[in-house]
């Protein structure tokens, strides 16, 4: 029966990381910097997780540094609260399956960031539960924002929310400044939204949607990536009400989930969790909702 196995490996130019494996995918997580996944895929395959050349191997120092991977931040974006470097070592024990990573208490914000990363012994489903803690002596108001930087060349497809509300809206989709519509990498369909990442094209693009299905995709490298999390119906989010939000430029593209907003008072905590699942030999499709949804009904639960 297959186990999943937990040791401390070079990595990335790292001393101190951490890979958990089950022979058939593997996940590396930093321990010199983070809490910070800096790989996920297939074993002796591709990284499906973008990783920042410039920045691996780096560690110290008050600059925020895009390394790359799975990141745990809180929203609503702010330059000073978001850009909290974590630049330092973090904490790792291992739990069931998995590890439990915990960061440092964040000296200006006094949030606390941990993640409960599990492994199913048999196959590629990830668990990942997202913690933050407030330590201050005051109430903060945020929600766990999760954050997957993929590798380039790939194609996200994100869900139209389809609930039929008669005379009313049905969805919100999130705009911000810098973001073109036409944009030649995104298709604004009827049942998706499909982005392409393009290494040609530097001029970041964003967009945000209500996303009540839970989940999105990522197509790469012949894979299929699927993270799903859960959407709160009536909850209250960030970024005009958004649960999902997805970022692009010439090196990464941002697959990003969020918690509804919480007020947590001192010592108390919120928490979000995520769930993986990759997928081999899937080409990658065309831009056809009906091509889309035939592969698409072959892998989802």
């Amino acid at each position: 029966m297959a186990e999943v196995k937990v040791q401390k490996i070079h990595y990335g130019g790292w001393d101190n990381c951490v890979q958990i494996t089950n022979g058939i995918v593997d996940l590396i997580v930093t321990a010199d910097v983070g809490p910070r996944i800096i790989r996920y895929g297939f074993v002796g395959q591709e990284n499906e997780m973008c990783e920042v050349g410039s920045t691996l191997g780096l560690k110290g120092g008050d600059e925020w540094r895009i390394y790359g991977g799975h990141r745990l931040w809180h929203s609503p974006e702010d330059k000073t609260r978001t850009y909290e470097p974590d630049n330092s070592p973090v904490a790792w024990e291992e739990i069931p399956d998995g590890v439990l990573i915990s960061q440092s208490i964040e000296p200006a914000t006094r949030i606390k960031k941990e993640m409960e990363i599990r492994l199913s012994p048999g196959g590629t489903n990830v668990r990942i539960l997202h913690r933050l803690t407030n330590a201050g002596l005051w109430p903060v108001e945020l929600s766990v924002w999760s954050i997957s930087a993929m590798s380039t060349g790939g194609k996200e497809v994100i869900p139209q929310t389809s609930t039929n509300t008669g005379l009313l809206p049905n969805r919100i989709i999130a705009l911000w400044p810098y973001t073109d519509l036409n944009d030649p990498r995104v298709i604004l369909g009827n049942k998706y939204i499909v982005i392409r990442q393009d290494p040609e094209i530097q001029q970041p693009i964003k967009i945000g949607t209500s996303n009540e299905t839970g989940w999105a995709v990522y197509f790469n490298h012949n894979h299929l990536f699927i993270k799903y999390y859960s959407h709160q119906n009536n909850a209250r989010y960030p970024d005009f009400g958004v649960s999902y939000e997805t970022y692009a430029n010439d090196f990464m593209l941002e697959m990003e989930t969020l918690s509804p907003l919480a007020k947590l008072g001192p010592n108390s905590s919120v928490e979000h969790t995520e769930k993986w699942e990759l997928f081999d030999n899937v080409p990658m499709p065309p831009d056809d909702e009906d091509e889309i949804d035939r592969m698409l009904t072959q892998k989802m639960r």
